[in-house]
C-alpha cells in the first residue's frame, strides 16, 4: 500500500476516533504508534520510533515557557488582580450603556496579560463580575456570554499557551508570536466592547448604567492595578528589545507576580493551590503534545501534509478564498474538539499549504489561535461556556450558550479585519 494512502487511512481513524470521544492526546498516539508500526521497515522499529518522541519533545527549552505562563495566571488570581482590575473597570466603564459587561471585557483583557490559561480567566470572572452584573440587573445571558466571551482573549493576549504551542509546532519565533498578539487582542476587546454598547444602547434594560462614582474615586481605583501594568511592562519590553527568551520574560512575570501575591497575604495553601492547578494544566498540555506530535511524525513518513500543500497550490484558487476555507473549517472543528487538539491536528497540514500561498507564518499563527478562541465558545464541546456554567450553576447552560453568538459575530468580524489588514499583526514585528 502507498505511504500517502496509509497516511489518509491514519488521518480518516483520527478523526473517526475523536468523533467517538476518544481523547485527541490517546487517539493520535495510538494511530500514530500504529501507523508508525505499519510503514517502518518493523513494527519494532515504528514502536521505538513512537517511543523516543516524547522525550525528544519534552528537553526542548522552548517548551519550559508553557508552566511559567501558567503559573503567572494562577498566582495572579491570589494576589488579587482580578478584583482590583475590575473594580477599576467597573468605576472607568460603568456608566455607558451596559457599561459594567464593558469594563468586564477590559478587566479580562487586563487579567489575560498575566495569565495563560483562557478556562482560569472564565473560572475567576465568573467569580468576580457575574454577581455584580447580576445585582445590577443585567440580563444573565449578557453577563454570562460576556465573561465566556472576554476569557477567549486570554488565547491571543501574552502570555498565551497556545501561540507557544503554535511556534513549537511551526517552529517559528515564540517571541514574536507573543509580541503580535497583544494588538489583535485589544482590536478583539474593542469590538466586544462595540458589540455591548450597541446592544445595550437599542434596550437599555439588559445592561442598565452604573453611576455614581466621581472623579476621584475612579483615580483612586488605579494604584490597585499597577502590578498588572508592571508585569505586562516587564513581560512585553523584555522580549520586545530582546532582553530576555520567552521563557526568561515568562519566569520573570511569574516571580513579579508570586511577589505582589506575597504582598497581598497569600497564604501557604492559596500557593500550593496554585502549583496544583499550574502542574495539572501544564501535564494535560504537554500530554496532548506527546500524543499529538507521534501522530504528526507518522504523516511525515506518508508525506500527507507536502501532498495536500501541491494539491492546493495546484489548484489554482486565489489564496484568499484557501484561507477563508481554513478558517471555516476550524471553525467547525471547534464545535467538537478542544483547541490544543484542533491546532495539532491541523497545523501539520495547514501550515504548508499557507506558507507555500505566501502568508506570513506569524499572521498566520495569530488568526488560527483567534479561531481557536471561537471554539472556545461555540457548542456544543463551548469550553468556556461549560465552566462558567460550572462556576455560575444557576445560569443554566443553554442561557450562556445563548449569550455568546453576539460575540462569534463580534470574532467573525474581527478575523475579517485582520484578514484584510495583515500588518495589524505583523507592523509590530516587522524587522
Amino acid at each position: 500500500m502507498e505511504p500517502l494512502t496509509i497516511g489518509v487511512i491514519g488521518a480518516a481513524c483520527l478523526v473517526a476516533l475523536a468523533v467517538l470521544g476518544v481523547r485527541i492526546a490517546f487517539a493520535a498516539a495510538l494511530v500514530g504508534t500504529v501507523g508508525l508500526m505499519v510503514m517502518l521497515p518493523s513494527p519494532l522499529a515504528g514502536l521505538m520510533t513512537a517511543g523516543t518522541i516524547p522525550y525528544d519533545k519534552s528537553v526542548k527549552y522552548t517548551l519550559s515557557v508553557l508552566p511559567m505562563f501558567i503559573l503567572i495566571g494562577y498566582l495572579a488570581y491570589y494576589a488579587r488582580m482580578t478584583e482590583t482590575s475590575f473594580e477599576a473597570a467597573r468605576r472607568w466603564f460603568g456608566w455607558l450603556p451596559g457599561g459594567l459587561a464593558i469594563g468586564t471585557i477590559f478587566a479580562v483583557a487586563a487579567f489575560s496579560a498575566v495569565s495563560g490559561a483562557s478556562t482560569a480567566a472564565a473560572a475567576v470572572f465568573s467569580r468576580v463580575a457575574i454577581p455584580e452584573m447580576l445585582k445590577a440587573k443585567y440580563d444573565r445571558r449578557l453577563a454570562a456570554g460576556v465573561v465566556a466571551a472576554g476569557s477567549t482573549l486570554d488565547s491571543l493576549i501574552p502570555p498565551s499557551a497556545l501561540l507557544v504551542i503554535y511556534g513549537i509546532l511551526v517552529e517559528v519565533s515564540i517571541g514574536k508570536l507573543l509580541v503580535a498578539g497583544f494588538v489583535p487582542g485589544f482590536i478583539s476587546a474593542l469590538v466586544y466592547s462595540a458589540i455591548v454598547l450597541v446592544r445595550c444602547t437599542r434596550n437599555p434594560a439588559i445592561g442598565p448604567r452604573i453611576t455614581g462614582y466621581s472623579w476621584a474615586q475612579r483615580f483612586e481605583s488605579l494604584p490597585g492595578t499597577a502590578p498588572i501594568w508592571i508585569v505586562i511592562g516587564l513581560i512585553f519590553t523584555s522580549m520586545l528589545w530582546g532582553w530576555a527568551t520567552p521563557t526568561e520574560a515568562g519566569a520573570l512575570g511569574a516571580f513579579a507576580v508570586f511577589c505582589f501575591a506575597l504582598w497581598y497575604g497569600m497564604k501557604w495553601h492559596d500557593l500550593k493551590g496554585a502549583l496544583l492547578e499550574a502542574a495539572k494544566l501544564t501535564v494535560m498540555i504537554f500530554t496532548i503534545i506527546w500524543g499529538v506530535l507521534i501522530f504528526v511524525r507518522f504523516l511525515g513518513f506518508a508525506r500527507l501534509p507536502d501532498a495536500f500543500a501541491s494539491w492546493v497550490v495546484d489548484l489554482a484558487l486565489p489564496p484568499v478564498m484557501v484561507i477563508v476555507a481554513i478558517y471555516l473549517v476550524y471553525f467547525i472543528l471547534g464545535m467538537f474538539m478542544d483547541a490544543i487538539g484542533m491546532m495539532l491536528l491541523t497545523l501539520p497540514v495547514f501550515y504548508p499549504v499557507v506558507v507555500a500561498l505566501g502568508y506570513d507564518p506569524i499572521w498566520f499563527g495569530i488568526m488560527v489561535v483567534k479561531m481557536c478562541g471561537i471554539g472556545l465558545l461555540t457548542p456544543p464541546v463551548g469550553l468556556a461556556c461549560y465552566v462558567v456554567n460550572g462556576v455560575r450553576p444557576e445560569i443554566p447552560l443553554g442561557d450562556v450558550f445563548r449569550g455568546i453568538w453576539p460575540f462569534v459575530l463580534a470574532d467573525i468580524l474581527t478575523v475579517a479585519l485582520l484578514t484584510a489588514y495583515p500588518q495589524l499583526v505583523t507592523f509590530i514585528v516587522a524587522d
